[in-house]
């Protein structure tokens, strides 16, 4: 029997209710055991196609604390507020009760390293999604759970992704965009162990602000057999960039690796800047072994990778600090070596610490400052606004407008949107897959390897 008319405009309006609550929207996030502040930004801001309600299963503590009161401060803002609703499911037994009653189709990781693989591991096992923070192995046992994760998302036909908010860095773009122009850059260098085709440097410190507010750390953060040493943790991001732009949408396999070469140093933190940035009274028993007989704190926190993939040498480092200068804060050193240019990024007291992307020229060239007009002239079709500055060194710098300067925090939007994208099409390219187990196969062996 055909519906009547006013059987249809009550599903009509029962289904735009439906819509307007959210119920209907095809994301769920399940956030769990949210120990790192990256796990609060993914829900600075709103996504379409994502619910408003949010399931957490965590432990009750400081570490919750914490991303509840980023979400609420969220939630709260004048400007652009958030919605979001949290379901809280906190006990000792979360992981359990995470396992036994999850309804959520895509589990959010930020936390606690050394537990991340077996969450990993243990969402794709129900079926579910992952987003996770990096790094998402810090030791060569968690990479072979980790291949085991993916062969189980495979089967389960669900994804694992890893958030890479530098890919959407505005001069990290212009760079990968600027070194597929042949006419000016050239072809990418080989280079060599000592003189690498690529080198990129990261700059960390423990003492900052975060969404407007000093940051508490979990005292765990110093401990590398929970974090993971800075080998394998931060240059995940900087191997990621020089595999997203050296070889843009290739699959890296791990196969294709050559050398790889790790060495790391330790930084030491009094216990009054132990203190302050993790409001502790006192070290925690499993720090103990790492605190000098003058009572300050070694972390092994500063490492450096040197790899080849297909005989493309790159250098990757990041080195930590206690707390940045007044008007300063971490900072991105990189260079992608061509034939006929080299495309630097530099961030220092010159460019009064923000990131700023020079085009070098390699020997001369009488038509260099035409190359970099027609170069950049093109490059502004994506990215419009974007002009070259010729300098007195006879190099060029690319102005930027400031609107593409939305900071570390907005990309972590920025990726989930990418993420969600690749959730509507219903699969992950498979470059991705195959460059996010390369990356910790080659952090896990440098790891290695420098001891």
């Amino acid at each position: 029997m055909k519906p009547s008319k006013s059987l249809l405009l009550m599903i009509h309006f029962a289904t735009i209710s439906l819509l307007l609550n959210g119920q209907t929207k095809s994301i769920k996030l399940t956030v769990l055991d949210p120990g790192h502040f990256h796990a609060a930004l993914v829900q600075k801001t709103m996504y379409a196609d994502v619910s408003t309600e949010v399931e957490v299963y965590a432990p009750a503590g400081p570490e919750y604390q914490s991303y509840k009161d980023k979400i609420e401060a969220y939630n709260s803002r004048k400007e652009d507020p958030t919605s979001w609703k949290l379901q809280e499911h906190l006990s000792d037994d979360f992981l359990n009760e995470f396992i036994q009653n999850s309804k959520g189709n895509v589990v959010v990781l930020a936390g606690n390293n050394k537990k991340k693989t077996t969450y990993i591991y243990e969402a794709v096992k129900l079926g579910k999604h992952v987003f996770a923070d990096k790094p998402m192995a810090i030791t060569p046992e968690d990479y072979t759970l980790l291949l085991k994760a993916f062969e189980v998302a495979k089967t389960k036909g669900v994804m694992i992704y890893d958030i890479m908010t530098e890919r959407f860095e505005i001069t990290t773009m212009l760079q990968k965009h600027l070194s597929g122009d042949v006419e000016l850059f050239g072809n990418l260098e080989k280079g060599s162990k000592d003189s690498p085709a690529i080198e990129k440097e990261s700059v960390h410190y423990f003492s900052k602000q975060v969404s407007g507010s000093q940051l508490v750390r979990p005292q765990w953060f110093f401990d590398v057999s929970q974090e993971g040493e800075g080998i394998v943790d931060v240059t995940t991001h900087l191997i990621d960039l020089a595999m997203w732009e050296c070889f843009p949408g290739k699959a890296i396999k791990k196969k294709q690796v050559g050398t790889i070469i790790g060495k790391q140093w330790a930084t030491k933190l009094t216990f009054d800047q132990f203190s302050k940035v993790t409001q502790a009274k006192k070290y925690p028993t499993y720090l103990e072994k790492n605190v000098g007989k003058d009572g300050n704190l070694s972390v092994n926190c500063n490492g450096q990778i040197t790899f080849d993939i297909d005989g493309v040498w790159s250098k990757v480092g990041v080195t930590w600090g206690y707390e940045a200068l007044p008007g300063t804060g971490d900072t991105h050193f990189s260079i992608m070596r061509g034939s006929k240019a080299n495309l630097v990024i530099r961030q220092g007291q010159e460019e009064k610490f923000i990131p700023q992307l020079y085009i070098e020229q390699v020997g001369k060239s009488a038509d260099f400052e035409q190359k970099v007009k027609l170069a950049v002239a093109s490059a502004a079709k994506t990215y419009p606004g974007i002009e070259a500055k010729m300098l007195p060194n006879g190099s060029a710098m690319i102005l930027i407008p400031e609107s593409y300067r939305n900071g570390h925090e907005a990309h972590f939007g920025q990726v989930t949107n990418n993420f969600i994208k690749y959730l509507e099409a219903g699969k992950l390219p498979d470059w991705e897959i195959d460059n996010m187990l390369t990356k910790y196969y080659i952090t896990t062996q440098a790891s290695e390897n420098s001891k």
